[in-house]
């Protein structure tokens, strides 16, 4: 322990001693790299991935330099190149994403119009919920979050049009071609119809959840996106977000929990409104869900 604290105070030293304002600079940068990859990877599965990967090697640097092993510094410096090789493949299609994030449209030069598409999307998007629920017409309708959803999308029709009630409540016309399955909202714009969801990993052995509350609960449960479900049985409204579901919503709660979540920097003022909510339940304790296709 005393030469973990004397080699902290050298590195001090050192530091103290040729810290210049062009060494502030180039942290600042690498700094700002870090955080922009952090930031572009946020709400995606590769964040828990990276977490550990850290983890690791900050524990294999520690052992190797705390206990003086030489064979295994050794082993890490030769193996170094190869996990720079290795860690592009695993992170393959986080970086895609990522990437295809950062190229969309506006996303940092056409931030004015964004309230207003918000609130376009939340007022479709409560509006048809309302009405599917009053006709009993059963309803998948993903928002898309940070995580950018095109391994969904490729499962369904693509679709490319402006969000409003009057599509959402084509779509899932029992007679149309596109109402089974999910309806992914990407912006202000639905991407892409009758798109299969991945079912939730722990509730797939619970006979009281429907088959869309399984699918919303389980895409939650992989990404930050929003899916509100309405079911054919019963009319009832609800939102899954994070692997929980919120139940028994009308048009106004649901628009309220919307724009929490979608306004800028809603999501994280919308955690304690949802620890309010009083139909907030995990996906093992849901109030009974019928059987659906």
């Amino acid at each position: 322990m005393t030469e973990v604290i004397q080699s902290l105070r050298i590195y001090l030293q050192w530091a103290v001693t040729n810290l210049t304002w062009t060494a502030v600079v180039d942290i600042l940068l690498v700094a700002a790299i870090f955080y922009g990859i952090l930031y572009l990877i946020r709400g995606t599965q590769a964040v828990h991935l990276l977490r550990g990967v850290l983890l690791l090697v900050l524990l294999v640097v520690l052992v190797g330099n705390v206990f003086h092993l030489a064979a295994f510094s050794w082993l890490i410096r030769n193996t170094f190149s190869a996990l720079l090789v290795a860690i592009p493949v695993i992170f393959q299609p986080e970086l895609r994403r990522a990437l295809e994030r950062l190229g969309r449209a506006g996303w940092l030069l056409n931030r004015g119009g964004a309230d207003a598409a918000v609130s376009q999307v939340i007022d479709s998007v409560s509006r048809a919920a309302q009405e599917l629920s009053e006709r009993r017409h059963g309803a998948l309708i993903v928002i898309e979050g940070d995580a950018i959803l095109q391994d969904v999308v490729a499962t369904g029709m693509p679709l490319d049009a402006v969000v409003s009630s009057d599509l959402l409540l084509t779509i899932f016309f029992p007679n149309s071609e596109l109402h089974d399955g999910a309806a992914i909202i990407r912006g202000n714009r639905v991407v892409a119809a009758r798109c299969i969801l991945p079912l939730a990993e722990a509730a797939t052995g619970d006979g009281r959840l429907g088959t869309r509350h399984l699918a919303a609960i389980g895409l939650t449960e992989q990404t930050d996106a929003l899916v509100i479900v309405v079911s054919e049985e019963t009319g009832i409204i609800s939102l899954a977000h994070n692997g929980r579901m919120i139940r028994n919503l009308d048009k106004g709660r649901l628009a309220r929990l919307l724009y929490r979540w979608l306004q800028p920097g809603g999501r994280r003022r919308a955690v304690g409104l949802v620890r309010r909510e009083e139909e907030v339940l995990p996906a093992t304790e849901s109030e009974e869900l019928e059987d659906e296709e």
